[in-house]
């Protein structure tokens, strides 16, 4: 059986900070503000939400069942 990680490390495509977030098992979040220059980040083409396309570790969703969450 798979462990699931609940915490992710966010990394701003903009200025590079990183922040580390704890995901949610019940959504996903489409929309994270930068906490140092403030830029929004949403998901890349293909991503359900922010974590799979800037945190080092995808959502809950994808990491069991390896599907978006949409």
């Amino acid at each position: 059986m798979k462990k699931m990680m609940l915490v992710s490390k966010i990394t701003c495509p903009k200025c590079g900070y990183q922040q580390e977030e704890t995901m949610p098992t019940n959504a996903c979040w489409y929309y994270y503000q930068c906490n140092a220059c403030k830029t929004w980040l949403k998901p890349l083409s293909g991503d359900c939400c922010v974590f799979c396309s800037f945190g080092t570790v995808k959502c809950p969703p994808v990491q069991l069942e390896g599907d978006c969450c949409r």
